[in-house]
């Protein structure tokens, strides 16, 4: 099978569990080096892979050796080396995207800087996939509490950075310390003479690979980005459609789900929008875009799949709601503006955890992003001002306005109040849909561009509640007091039965309950008070809901994200230790 034929996960003999999880996640077509790598993989051969940072990599080594694993072997089976903690905290996270569906699955990240303790732990309960740094994993084989005896396959993932900080050595003795009839596959973005003598010398026969970096990018294209959390994407999406000056815009987003999700959003907020994703029937696929054409649509959501070859000269904008997932699709994407000739704009939202792929796509692009601004209250008030002067000024030009004017000097005479009052009220008639001063939402999102957006920030946070009179005040919590567990107590709302949910996202993802509230407040529709106690452990966390949830909703959350975390909802297990039904 060529490359060129691959244009489906589905192509590959993966196990149905890790396909069902890139379903999940909303890949649709491979990279260049998954196309190349997952095949031989899957076969078992060794594999040297020379590729950037952002091509996809992680997918393209993790989705065929997940594949490979015997689940009823509690001992490490894949190794994973990574540079830094950073890299092996976003490989482990990744590997647990990807076998979310893999029963009884455990990965466990290993690294310098993190309490001993909590690895031992895990190790001793036993992991199939261990990812961590040269140094950690050396001193474990040291000693003696990581055996890999039952390795099957080593990753070596960006060899020349582990090179560059002097860690060859203690790769070569990891290498030593595992089987010799094991799988390895090695990443590099650059092929050093002494990561090449790694590859003669611990890979078999390897299958190797080369990506050619081919991601250029047009200097009329302007390239910005905004950091901003999930939970506050659409509030800053609807700041910059009020303070952009734009023809018509392309949103990407990473799942077919989310491109009809997200049109609705912005379809409520008075915006000319709609979906472009790859299942849609070509015909209907061909009147959205010719809506767009002819400039009876302004806004298309859009998939990487579904925007690819699109050539609509008066898209003026590409902002990339969810940051790709290789260097390329980010090229594919802004391409999709600043053509034949014209200027074009290309804005990223990044998430604190993203600035890696941040990075990544500036080395490959060799042009920097540089952080934007977004508009303040007073910026969108003066252009809402603006528009409607303008509109006021195109209507006295070129409407017929004898009938309205008899009108109005007929309501003046039996009502004896003046011209201007008349105006004005008018004026407010018109505009109190979207009224001129900006006031809630529109100012929420301000941060610097360099910082985090704060959790407050978001439109559907519910508001804090005031004090009861009479009431004592919080006490604050003593320095030595312990910070396990941490529970958040509602004040009771209205007597409604509540059952207990399970959410996987923790304490290690940074989510306060804030965040939780906001989110299923908003995307449930759920009034705040309905949400009962809220107990955040490690890595999930507990919530009391009200009883009888309706099954679209309950599907629904399952795809909300928060802290960079889909919630994947599902009921608590029951006293006993067994799982409720899930309602998938």
């Amino acid at each position: 099978m060529s490359v060129e034929e691959v244009d489906s996960f589905e192509r590959f003999a993966l196990a149905e569990p890790v396909l069902r999880a890139v379903r999940d996640v909303g890949y649709e077509q491979p990279s260049p080096i998954q196309a190349q790598a997952i095949p031989p993989l899957l076969e078992g051969r060794d594999l040297l892979g020379q590729a950037q940072t952002g091509t996809g990599k992680t997918a393209a080594f993790a989705l065929p050796l997940l594949s490979r694993l015997d689940l009823t072997r509690r001992v490490p089976q894949l190794l994973v080396l990574a540079p830094t903690r950073e890299l092996a905290i976003q490989v482990a996270e990744a590997t647990k995207t990807y076998a979310r569906h893999l029963p009884d699955f455990h990965v466990l990240p290993v690294y310098g800087g993190q309490g001993m303790g909590a690895q031992l732990r895990g190790l001793s309960r036993g992991a199939h996939v261990v990812v961590g740094t040269p140094g950690r994993i050396l001193d474990h084989l040291r000693r003696g509490t990581l055996v890999l005896g039952g390795l099957v396959a080593v990753v070596l993932d960006e060899a020349d950075e582990m090179l560059r900080m002097g860690f060859i050595e203690d790769v070569e003795a990891i290498l030593a310390a595992t089987p010799q009839g094991r799988q390895t596959a090695l990443f590099s973005a650059t092929m050093p003479r002494e990561v090449h003598r790694i590859a003669q010398s611990y890979l078999r026969d390897p299958v190797e690979i080369r990506i050619e970096s081919r991601t250029t990018t047009v200097e009329a294209i302007r390239q910005r980005y905004w950091q901003v959390r999930d939970l506050h994407k659409l509030d800053a999406l609807t700041r910059i459609l009020e303070g952009e000056d734009f023809d018509a815009m392309i949103v990407f987003v990473r799942t077919r789900t989310e491109t009809t999700g997200l049109a609705e959003k912005l379809e409520a907020r008075g915006y000319d929008a709609a979906p472009l994703s790859g299942d849609m029937q070509q015909a209907e696929r061909e009147r959205t875009v010719d809506r767009l054409r002819q400039g009876r649509l302004d806004i298309l959501v859009a998939t990487d799949v579904a925007a690819r070859g699109l050539d609509v000269p008066r898209i003026s904008h590409v902002v990339n709601y969810d940051i790709p997932t290789d260097t390329e699709a980010y090229v594919h994407r802004i391409g999709r503006t600043g053509r034949a000739g014209r200027k074009g704009e290309a804005i990223l939202f990044v998430s604190p955890r993203e600035k890696r792929m941040l990075y990544a796509i500036e080395r490959a692009t060799g042009q920097r992003i540089e952080p934007m601004q977004l508009p303040s209250r007073e910026d969108i008030a003066d252009r809402r001002i603006d528009r409607f002067k303008g509109l006021i000024t195109e209507t006295i030009e070129t409407a017929e306005l004898d009938f309205f004017e008899a009108l109005v000097a007929d309501y003046q005479r039996a009502h004896d109040v003046g011209l201007s009052e008349i105006a004005a009220a008018l004026a407010y008639l018109l505009q109190r849909e979207q009224p001129l001063v900006v006031d809630g939402a529109a100012a929420r999102v301000d941060a610097h561009p360099a910082e985090p957006v704060r959790a407050e920030a978001a439109e559907s946070a519910p508001r804090p509640r005031q004090r009861r009179e009479g009431a004592p005040p919080a006490q604050p919590r003593s320095e030595g007091a312990p910070a396990e567990r941490p529970r958040r107590e509602r004040r009771p709302g209205p007597e409604v039965p509540m059952e207990r949910y399970r959410i996987e996202v923790g304490r290690e993802h940074g989510v306060q309950p804030k965040n939780i509230v906001g989110a299923i407040a908003n995307e449930a529709g759920l009034e705040s008070r309905y949400i009962g106690r809220i107990e955040i452990n490690d890595d999930h966390t507990l919530l009391d809901l009200p009883e009888g949830m309706p099954k679209e909703v309950f599907k629904h959350l399952k795809t909300v994200w928060v802290c960079g975390r889909q919630l994947r909802i599902n009921r608590a297990a029951e006293p006993g230790g067994h799982r409720r039904r899930s309602e998938d």
